[in-house]
């Protein structure tokens, strides 16, 4: 008996188990985990579900929409704790959140948006390395002077405008041509502590000229003027790919910005590809680059969860005795009949009378009557309905969004008119043929346009209307439907996440009917045996609830917030930032003193450490000739100047293997008693300017004297180079070119040689 129990249970057990879904015990715990807001876990419980169940709707439902909730449950609690300063803490929220699901695009940006706080806060920023260009690759953008020297220029002269222009060309070691038609010109300048393209944009901006690079270290000079701008300017074409319109007409809108603009001229709109194409001079590029960059945003968008809850509640109460309310009397009399008749050819007579006369009495049975009735009525009557729709909408920042669920109720427009063959008797046609139908949408319906404010608030325009057929009636022949409609237009502003319910729809009708013996239906208690209530309730609430979310927030960057600097109505130019900041003040300067024009300073004795060669050209060269230095190593070797008068500043290029040695600084030499070196004098600082470039193997390095002091001459030891050893080999170290002067800013020629570096492993 037991066994067979055990059989029973068993195979009652398989049978519950195969009618229950797969994955149901999953999808279960799913639930819980998800009204206990712990949507990470229901996640993990919908995903099983899933797995075991591959082709339910009804879990990959509810894993999409647990997968959102999820996301942006890590997004709030990232931003509180980037709110609270938790920067990294706040990073891992996002990425999980971006984990969780790919597809936020408010994931990403917050994600970005942190690293980027993240790097200003350790300054990781750096410079992208400069990669050299391909051989034979087309030029990008017109040239850019690349001087010998950057050392800030201190110049106070009244000359001619090209004299001008030479003396600063000498001073940073560039060549300086002019325009055939460029005036001579006498302008007076007074440059202090100025960068190189500082003064000459000072000095143009006095001789009413403008330069442009023709190589690194040639400029040219022109005449400022239209003509002339239009025939030497350089001009770069670019093709800008936008990733963020979505219809022609932004893109067009755009262009028609940047030719507003800018004025600009030669702009091409090029929808297949959404880009846009320019030609123009680089600072009209670098500013519609910029304004691109700024407008090219991804729209933020807004998904709202509605929720729209329809209960209605019908009450019915009948309750009493209803006596009849009439009696019937019916008069009856007696009948009175005589007949004859008569056999052969006789007749026969019938006679029936139902008079009855005055001198006889009335009887009971000369007359009948009814009686009236009762009824006794108790019925109780509840009706409950409720609806509940819970559909999601999903819309891009400034576009309109629809819903509609429900039916589309035909309802009659035109009218018909009775023509020929049609009419009473005649076999007629159809109303329904001549009749014209539009279609309605009856049920919810929802029309929203969102916008997304850039501090977590949503403005939304709402059109939410509720309908429903309640009945028909005819008209003319057609039944048309009788639509019952709540309808909500209005526009609000929530934050994300806030709950708006938008109640008030509220229809109750109440009625109350009494029907029983006038009088005796109003006595109390009483009345319930000559009179029945009939107490009719009906409620019908539609209550809607909107809850927004941000998908995706306005991206707007501190680049794109940044005013630029854009030059003047009639010329459009750009300038890097550090263009229009003077220069750091070089360590041992002092003011500069104003000079007199053509005026020389008072002579200064100088301490050479060799005694000057007569009829000898002056030389530089290398301390020693040949060194050897282990790899990883360093050593120190001078750089000598020979036989040379009054030196002031030089200027110099360097060129070496940058696979073998390295040049790490430049230092000052040091003169005997451990004085300053030969160009200081042995009594003064001199200004060292160094630009090393380990990727090329090149190092520009310039020493100048103080301001209006006279030069040196003699020959010693200028500098110290610290080279170190990178890999075992042999490399030239070479002065590849050299732009000395003497405090009259005039070149002094020198004879160079090289070095040799053996670097040993």
């Amino acid at each position: 008996m037991r066994r067979w129990r055990n059989v029973v249970v068993v195979v009652g057990l398989g049978l519950a188990m195969a009618g229950c879904p797969k994955g149901q015990t999953a999808y279960n715990q799913g639930l819980k985990a998800e009204d206990v807001a712990d949507y990470d876990a229901a996640l993990t419980y919908y995903q099983e579900a899933l797995k075991t169940d591959p082709r339910n709707a009804n879990y990959r439902a509810k894993l999409n929409q647990v997968r959102f909730d999820a996301g942006e449950a890590h997004v709030k609690k990232g931003q509180q704790l980037r709110k609270n300063g938790d920067l990294q803490g706040a990073a891992n929220e996002f990425q999980r959140a971006q984990t969780v699901d790919p597809s936020s695009p408010v994931a990403e940006q917050e994600l970005r948006k942190t690293l980027e706080m993240i790097a200003e806060a350790s300054h990781a920023n750096e410079a992208a390395a400069e990669q050299p260009a391909e051989p034979g690759a087309l030029a990008s953008l017109p040239p850019e002077i690349k001087p010998l020297s950057r050392a800030p220029i201190n110049l106070k002269m009244s000359n001619d405008a090209k004299q001008v222009f030479e003396v600063i060309g000498k001073l940073a070691g560039l060549t300086v041509i002019y325009d055939p038609d460029f005036p001579a010109r006498r302008i007076a300048v007074e440059l202090n502590n100025v960068t190189l393209e500082q003064a000459l944009d000072i000095v143009c901006l006095e001789s009413k000229a403008f330069w442009k690079p023709v190589t690194e270290n040639i400029i040219f000079v022109i005449p400022d003027q239209p003509q002339k701008r239009r025939d030497y300017e350089e001009q770069v074409v670019k093709t800008f790919y936008l990733s963020n319109t979505v219809q022609a007409q932004d893109l067009t809108e755009i262009v028609t910005g940047l030719r507003q603009l800018l004025e600009l001229k030669r702009l091409q709109q090029v929808n297949s590809q959404n880009a846009i194409i320019i030609r123009d001079t680089p600072d009209k590029l670098a500013i519609a680059e910029k304004m691109i960059k700024d407008i090219d945003k991804a729209k933020p968008e807004v998904m709202v969860q509605f929720e729209v809850l329809q209960a209605r509640t019908d009450r019915l109460r009948n309750l009493g005795v209803l006596p009849g309310q009439s009696a019937t009397l019916a008069f009856t009399p007696n009948s009175t009949t005589s007949s004859s008749s008569n056999s052969g050819t006789g007749t026969s007579t019938s006679t029936t009378s139902n008079l009855k006369p005055l001198n006889q009495p009335l009887s009971t049975k000369d007359y009948s009557y009814t009686l009236p009735g009762a009824t006794v009525n108790a019925v109780l009557t509840d009706t409950y309905t409720k609806i509940i729709q819970n559909p999601e909408l999903r819309s891009v920042d400034g576009q309109p969004a629809k819903l509609r669920i429900g039916d589309k109720i035909p309802i009659a427009t035109g009218s018909f008119q009775a023509g020929v063959g049609v009419g009473v008797g005649t076999t007629g046609i159809n109303p329904l043929v001549n009749t014209q139908f539009q279609y309605q949408d009856v049920g919810v319906n929802v029309d929203m346009t969102p916008r997304v404010h850039p501090n977590h608030e949503i403005s939304l325009k709402l059109v939410i209307e509720v309908s429903s057929v309640t009945g028909t009636s005819t008209i003319g022949g057609i039944q048309q439907p009788i639509i019952s409609q709540r309808k909500i237009e209005h526009d609000i502003r929530l934050k994300e996440g806030e709950v708006s319910v938008l109640g008030g729809l509220f229809d109750r009708t109440d009625q109350k009917t009494l029907n029983g013996w006038p009088g005796l239906a109003k006595i109390p208690i009483l009345r319930y045996f000559f009179s029945t209530d009939n107490v009719e309730h009906q409620e019908d609430e539609v209550l809607i609830v909107l809850i927004p979310h941000i998908v995706r927030l306005p991206e707007w960057t501190k680049a794109n917030l940044k005013p630029l600097f854009t030059g003047s109505e009639a010329v459009v130019q750009v300038k890097k930032d550090v263009a229009v900041r003077s220069p750091a003040p070089q360590p041992g300067t002092t003011a500069p003193a104003a000079t007199p024009p053509n005026q020389a300073p008072a002579p200064v004795p100088t301490t050479p450490t060799a005694p000057e060669q007569a009829g000898q050209p002056a030389k530089l060269r290398f301390e020693p000739a040949a060194m050897q230095v282990k790899v990883g190593a360093t050593s120190m070797i001078g750089i000598v100047v020979d036989n040379v008068t009054d030196l002031y500043s030089i200027p110099m290029l360097l060129q070496y293997n940058p696979a073998v040695i390295s040049i790490e600084d430049v230092e000052h030499a040091q003169g005997q008693g451990g004085q300053g070196g030969f160009l200081s004098g042995g009594t003064q600082e001199i200004a060292i300017v160094q630009q090393i470039n380990k990727e090329r193997g090149q190092a520009i390095i310039s020493a100048t004297r103080q301001p209006n002091t006279p030069g040196v001459s003699g020959s010693g030891t200028l500098l110290g180079i610290k080279i170190k050893g990178l890999a075992a080999g042999s490399s030239n170290l070479t002065i590849v070119q050299v732009n000395a002067k003497d405090s009259q800013q005039r070149p002094i020629p020198l004879v160079t040689n090289e070095a040799t570096v053996q670097v040993q492993p």
